[in-house]
């Protein structure tokens, strides 16, 4: 496997890691140990999942952290929504990050479609 570097969908991710970031800087100071947290974590774990899953020694195990990192971009879905619903964010900002997120599960699947036919 390439270096995890390499991957487009990591850089997306990774991309994405940073927008959330600079998002959540703007939400309640009471939020912190709460949505702003569970917002950051759950998108950090989809670039560290597919870096981690790249060093993994079959194919199998490369696609399992593939699909984790599936689960924590859904998760970040959901968590976008309740900001917004909260007030946190407006209805076209979260559009716009939902577009990038919807892209890259695009990627992702894509990419442990074709791992999983490798092994």
């Amino acid at each position: 496997m390439r270096k995890f570097t390499e991957l487009k969908v990591w850089e997306r991710s990774h991309q994405l890691v940073l927008t959330i970031y600079r998002l959540t800087a703007h939400f309640p100071q009471t939020e912190v140990f709460g949505l702003t947290s569970q917002l950051r974590r759950a998108c950090v774990s989809v670039p560290a999942n597919i870096a981690e899953g790249a060093k993994r020694r079959s194919q199998k195990d490369f696609a399992h952290f593939l699909n984790i990192a599936e689960g924590s971009l859904s998760e970040v879905e959901y968590l976008l929504g309740l900001s917004r619903d909260l007030g946190y964010v407006s209805e076209v900002v979260v559009a716009q990050v939902l577009t990038e997120v919807s892209e890259v599960l695009k990627m992702l699947a894509s990419l442990r479609r074709t791992v999983e036919r490798s092994k």
